[in-house]
């Protein structure tokens, strides 16, 4: 026999005895705050329901120090800087021993790189002032 909607099916002792000792909680937000809501959630590798007992003082969150999060994106932020600032902007020629490619960082090899260049009067490929 087909129930109708009204009916609702008779639960098991356990199912009963379980949904009593664990009840739901629900509430409504704006689709935008859920999206944020499960994306943080992800983040911090959390359930909702594990979000919940922390609310609740149930649940210890794991929090690192701010000092410590703050060095860490500064850290980041330094080296992801630091590389694209050396792909920009790094001098680099080979080794006249072993041939291998080196960035040019002291002092002495750039001011040598400079007296070559001129000696060998480098210019820009679009230049026209001319030295006479």
């Amino acid at each position: 026999m087909k129930k109708s909607k009204g009916d609702k099916r008779k639960k098991s002792p356990s199912r009963e005895r379980y949904e009593a000792r664990n009840p739901t909680v629900s509430g409504r937000v704006p689709k935008r705050t859920c999206d944020r809501l499960y994306a943080n959630l992800a983040k911090q590798g959390m359930s909702l329901a594990d979000a919940l007992k922390v609310l609740a003082g149930e649940l210890e969150l794991k929090v690192r120090p701010i000092d410590e999060a703050r060095q860490e994106a500064y850290d980041e932020g330094w080296e992801d800087g630091s590389a694209a600032a050396e792909r920009c902007y790094a001098v680099s020629c080979p080794c006249s021993r072993c041939g291998k490619e080196r960035i040019v960082t002291h002092e002495d090899e750039k001011q040598a790189l400079r007296r070559f260049m001129m000696a060998n009067q480098w210019h820009h490929g679009d230049c026209d002032n001319t030295f006479s």
